[in-house]
């Protein structure tokens, strides 16, 4: 069974405490100043709260990161895989990290080149000691995202890696009957994003 991450970016914490006070442990923010406001004395609260990085990461950023989140689902450069290594040992603490793949090749995401992958991994996981978990991928829109689920978990077989983060509200279907053990799902729970 796939965990699902409730992706609460743009709510309130008024909205969100009735998941928590359920039971719900995963959730998901993409803003790191909203996220530090939001969840710093609500995690000293409940310490069972697992915080989900699903946005993208700057490396100015991953100092307030390391402290308050638990899992990074957006490492998509080397030069921020050394930054995080290099302030989990100054703060002491590893976090769970996915590499995020360009898994339709597209010039305006970010992300590890299939090509690249077995090396960025190898990089990451042998000289930076950071505990690399799975791989991420935002798939292109408006097209079939079977394929592309399909091969990711072919890539995360090829580099022995377990767990998969794919599948958000349109897709998390199609994503966990492709092996995705993460789903990032935010309209389905929580209704259409407030903007802020």
């Amino acid at each position: 069974m796939p965990s699902i991450i409730a992706v609460s970016k743009t709510f309130p914490m008024s909205e969100i405490l009735p998941l928590i006070n359920h039971g719900h442990t995963h959730f998901g923010e993409n803003k790191v100043q909203e996220s530090v406001e939001k969840w710093t004395s609500i995690k000293n609260d409940f310490h069972q709260i697992k915080l989900h990085m699903v946005g993208k990461l700057q490396t100015n950023k991953v100092k307030y990161v390391i402290p308050l989140f638990d899992y990074i689902h957006s490492l998509d450069n080397l030069r921020l895989a050394e930054k995080i290594s290099s302030e989990q040992k100054k703060q002491k603490k590893k976090l769970k990290i996915f590499i995020q793949i360009n898994i339709g090749d597209e010039s305006q995401k970010s992300g590890i080149s299939i090509e690249r992958i077995e090396e960025f991994y190898q990089k990451c996981t042998q000289e930076l000691e950071l505990d690399i978990i799975g791989l991420m991928c935002l798939p292109p829109k408006n097209e079939s995202v079977k394929d592309y689920f399909s091969n990711m978990k072919l890539l995360s077989e090829k580099i022995n890696i377990n767990d998969l983060s794919m599948g958000m509200s349109n897709d998390f279907l199609e994503a966990a009957m492709s092996g995705s053990t993460y789903l990032r799902i935010g309209a389905k729970i929580f209704g259409d994003r407030k903007e802020n």
